[in-house]
């Protein structure tokens, strides 16, 4: 008989690659995780991992062996869930949330979620770069605009809506563009080496636009639109004070952008575990009214 702390702790070590980078995902000290991994080879009677300077390597019995120990983990999980009390979460839960939105608009919704359930610890990691899932031992994650290609797995939680916009300073030196090819001509405000999406004639039109201010931060963007340094593709919610008050002006009115949206992403599994999902009904609960994320004033 296995212990179940001994197989969660031998997946979350095997896909982080190393002891270290696996006690840092499950808050332990190096010390816990090595007795238990111990224990778990003692067990089997197999060494699962080669340990190098650089970490630990899996062994051919230890890939064989994840394999089946991630899929009894996650069935432990969901059985663990159905007959915890009143429908209790227990465990930890790892997300993966936006900078730009995440403190203002995820935050209070994650804070929902662990007050409805005070068994459950919830680890929140807050950037706007792009967070490889799998790789950073994450349950799930919240995505906002629009889904790369991947083998994730996606739950439309809310639409969310965009536009082009510059300060009218930049228009008036720079003039206004008439099409999406005329982005060519202008300095274009990106994350970094992004397309841009317009609707043209019930088609979508790609654009690569180009400029030397780039920043992985939409306020950041924003507030360089408003010096006048750009065109900026944005979420409405973070524009529609600036439009509003005139910083801002939409450019490109003629041409918008397809519906983008807000996504909780997880890794490709044929197990989903109960927390994610009922991480994702409540973010689906709170954000039915998605009015203050898309709708902002027209200039």
């Amino acid at each position: 008989m296995f212990d179940f702390d001994d197989l969660s702790t031998f997946v979350e070590v095997a896909d982080a690659g190393g002891v270290t980078a696996g006690a840092r995902r499950l808050g332990l000290p190096k010390s816990i995780v090595s007795r238990r991994l111990k224990r778990l080879e003692r067990a089997l009677g197999a060494e699962l991992l080669t340990r190098t300077t650089r970490g630990a390597a899996l062994t051919e019995a230890g890939s064989t062996f994840r394999h089946y120990a991630a899929r009894a983990v996650a069935e432990l999980e969901a059985a663990r869930d159905a007959v915890s009390p009143e429908g209790d979460l227990v465990g930890r839960l790892r997300i993966a949330a936006p900078l730009t939105l995440g403190p203002t608009h995820f935050a209070p919704v994650l804070a929902v979620l662990a007050r409805r359930h005070p068994r459950l610890h919830v680890h929140t990691a807050y950037s706007d770069r792009f967070v490889d899932l799998v790789g950073e031992g994450f349950d799930a994650g919240i995505r906002v605009g629009y889904l790369t290609d991947s083998n994730l797995l996606a739950r439309r939680i809310a639409p969310l809506s965009g536009r082009c916009v510059a300060s009218p300073d930049y228009i008036a030196e720079h003039g206004e563009p008439k099409a999406p090819e005329d982005l060519g001509d202008h300095e274009c405000l990106m994350q970094g080496s992004e397309t841009w999406r317009f609707e043209v004639e019930g088609r979508t039109l790609s654009v690569r636009p180009r400029g030397r201010f780039k920043a992985d931060n939409g306020v950041a963007l924003a507030a360089a639109a408003i010096e006048g340094l750009g065109i900026a593709a944005l979420p409405d919610f973070l524009v529609q004070d600036a439009l509003a008050d005139g910083r801002l002006i939409t450019v490109l009115k003629a041409y918008p952008s397809p519906p983008a949206g807000i996504f909780l992403v997880r890794p490709p599994s044929d197990f989903q575990t109960r927390k994610v999902r009922v991480l994702g009904d409540i973010l689906k609960e709170c954000f039915d009214d998605v009015s203050p994320l898309h709708r902002a004033t027209a200039r």
